[in-house]
């Protein structure tokens, strides 16, 4: 999550104690958490909008296929693919002229 390892979340919790205090840390936990949730709720419901305004096709929609790398790579392999398709069909149905054998 984040990149984040145990012992930095051990250290976080440390700091949190010092900074904030043993006495206020529930009340500041539990408003960080609702914080997190309507944080998450607003990504959720821009991304429902987002899908619901560009229309059909874009129903799987997923927020990481917007990223520009991921975006043109997967664009870059769909056009690749198209012409590799259509070479194996030709494959199949070409025949060589035994006369020119």
């Amino acid at each position: 999550m984040f990149g984040i390892g145990g012992g930095e979340i051990v250290g976080l919790l440390l700091l949190a104690v010092v900074l904030v205090g043993p006495d206020k840390l529930p009340q500041f936990s539990s408003d960080f958490a609702r914080l997190i949730r309507k944080v998450r709720d607003i990504a959720q419901g821009a991304t429902s909008d987002l899908r619901d305004n560009l229309g059909a096709g874009y129903e799987d929609l997923k927020v990481t296929d917007l990223h520009p790398k991921k975006f043109i790579t997967k664009h870059i392999n769909e056009a690749l693919a198209e012409p590799t398709a259509q070479i194996q069909e030709l494959k199949k149905s070409a025949k060589i002229d035994p006369d020119l054998l």
